[in-house]
């Protein structure tokens, strides 16, 4: 959740500052995890003892309060490594992730993770690359929470759907993603019935139609408009 997409997957190229030969080195490293769509990659509370690579797919990660209410932090993609902020082993996981997709992932033990780091300094600014643009990421998101109200960050969100993923559908933009309910509720920190009534009322006012799995953006105007009021 972010007010800009500008600079999102910057965290994916952290490893661009190695070479293919240091880079190999890293998977050589690691273990190659297959985890299926649905399926847990680490879960929150759970003794932690590595980070995650993403190779292929799209891991989210999210967290629970104790209410049982989740939210939803990031959606990573290839290149992303996830399982901090801790990197070198101790503690428990402080959120959870899991395969939103079918994924391959290279799996860095906090032994082995330690040894590239002292063995490998481009690897450890590397990291520092990639738990930087984490911070940032995560800065942002806090910051939606703390300054937006609920209606702007639905928004919001249609409005970075509409520029990641939307496709020019001739009198409107058609978000070719599919999202749910639920998933919408959990990015923006809200409940599925409240994202049900709003989408509801966007539809009656002509800001976007849905037709079935489908979201078109009729008004993308008025929804910046809504992020942009005084």
């Amino acid at each position: 959740m972010s007010e800009t997409i500008e600079g999102l997957n910057v965290g994916a190229r952290f490893l661009d500052r190695l070479s293919v030969e240091q880079r190999a080195q890293v998977r050589a490293a690691g273990r190659c995890l297959i985890v299926r769509q649905g399926d847990p990659v680490f879960s929150q509370g759970e003794h932690h003892d590595g980070i995650f690579i993403i190779d292929r797919g799209q891991v989210r990660v999210y967290y629970s309060a104790p209410s049982g209410r989740e939210i939803t932090l990031a959606y990573w993609t290839p290149g992303h490594f996830i399982g901090g902020p801790g990197v070198s082993g101790g503690g428990v996981y402080m959120w959870s992730g899991v395969a939103a997709e079918d994924c391959a992932i290279t799996m860095l033990p906090s032994a082995v993770l330690r040894k590239l780091l002292l063995q490998m300094p481009d690897f450890a600014l590397a990291m520092i690359d990639g738990l930087i643009a984490k911070g940032e990421c995560y800065s942002s998101m806090a910051q939606m929470l703390g300054t937006r109200s609920v209606i702007e960050r639905l928004a919001q969100y249609l409005v970075n759907l509409s520029e990641l993923y939307g496709i020019d559908g001739g009198d409107s933009v058609i978000i070719n993603r599919k999202v749910t309910h639920d998933q919408i509720a959990a990015m923006v920190g809200s409940t599925r019935q409240w994202v049900t009534m709003m989408l509801k009322r966007f539809q009656n006012e002509q800001i976007i139609a849905i037709d079935g799995n489908i979201i078109r953006i009729k008004r993308l105007d008025l929804l910046k408009k809504i992020l942009f009021r005084e």
